[in-house]
């Protein structure tokens, strides 16, 4: 053991046994690990350079296993955060599918919000023009129930026939003091209308059922050509040289009446003087609802006023 001691001493004195205790299994191991160290070294220097070597090897394979474990670690680490981004991409992905999605939602109800916008618009409007026509049409009513009852009042209306399109009426004078029925003729009105607002006219006079007059119009203009229709209702004489009308309100009672030149079409109809007994009267009183009437409208605010 004393050789063994002499290449410990020369190889590496740390490997002595502090004990100084050779004969300990471990020594004698460690001594034969250094003979076959140093057997092929024939320099003192050899062995105590390749332990060393040795020991460096062993350092640097453990930093590398170190640094193995440190890049595996790392590497899962990578792994773990691509699995996680992966599945944020995913996520991402389907947040825009919805939000595409809800756009295109969006886009279907505004489109529809604005065709709603349109046609209430448009039913709006068509509610607007309907109900001026029936204001129209209220006011057209209205005016035709007052002059109704004031006919009424000199000649019967018989209703022949009434239709969705057609209207006709018969006008029948009643008979006075001065004037027989065989002397009065009756007047039928034939009224038909369409639905484009334009309505048709047509006055028959007498039995023989002549046309005497066809207007056609709106059915704004209906009022007028109606009350024009009803002149030979009334017991009437003109005299044409002097642009004069007279009405024989009855025997006793004489109104004149002048119409402008060019009437109707151009200048008005005036009351110019009553009489009766061939008295005239004071017709200060006799007030029309509006200025500026027509010859019929005077012929019916003359034959409804209580005041002559």
């Amino acid at each position: 053991m004393a050789e063994v001691r002499t290449v410990l001493q020369r190889c590496d004195p740390s490997l002595l046994d502090p004990c100084g205790d050779s004969e300990q299994p471990d020594c004698a191991e460690a001594a034969r690990m250094v003979l076959y160290l140093t057997s092929s070294c024939p320099e003192e220097g050899g062995a105590r350079s390749r332990w060393k070597a040795l020991q460096e090897n062993r350092s640097g394979v453990e930093e590398t296993e170190t640094l193995l474990r440190s890049q595996h670690d790392r590497v899962q680490q990578i792994h773990n955060r691509r699995h996680t981004l992966t599945q944020l991409v995913q996520r991402l992905h389907s947040k825009k599918q919805q939000c595409e999605q809800l756009e295109e939602s969006l886009l279907k109800a505004q489109n529809a919000l604005q065709s709603c916008d349109r046609h209430l618009t448009q039913l709006r409007a068509e509610s607007e023009a309907a109900l001026g026509q029936l204001i129209a049409w209220q006011q057209l009513r209205d005016e035709l129930q007052v002059y109704v009852s004031a006919a009424q009042d000199v000649m019967q209306i018989n209703l022949l026939s009434f239709s969705q399109s057609e209207l006709c009426v018969e006008f029948r004078p009643r008979p006075s003091s001065y004037l027989s029925a065989n002397e009065l003729e009756p007047l039928k009105l034939t009224v038909t209308w369409s639905l484009d607002d334009r309505s048709t006219l047509q006055v028959n006079e007498g039995t023989a059922g002549l046309v005497e007059d066809c207007m056609s119009g709106r059915r704004s203009e209906l009022s007028a050509a109606l009350l024009e229709a009803c002149r030979p209702g009334f017991a009437i004489d003109s005299l044409p040289a002097q642009r004069l009308l007279v009405y024989l309100k009855s025997a006793v009672l004489v109104c004149h009446l002048e119409v402008e030149e060019g009437y109707p079409s151009g200048g008005r109809a005036r009351l110019l003087s009553v009489h009766r007994d061939g008295q005239p009267l004071d017709t200060s009183g006799l007030k029309p609802h509006k200025s500026d009437l027509s010859l019929t409208d005077w012929l019916v605010f003359l034959c409804s006023s209580p005041l002559i």
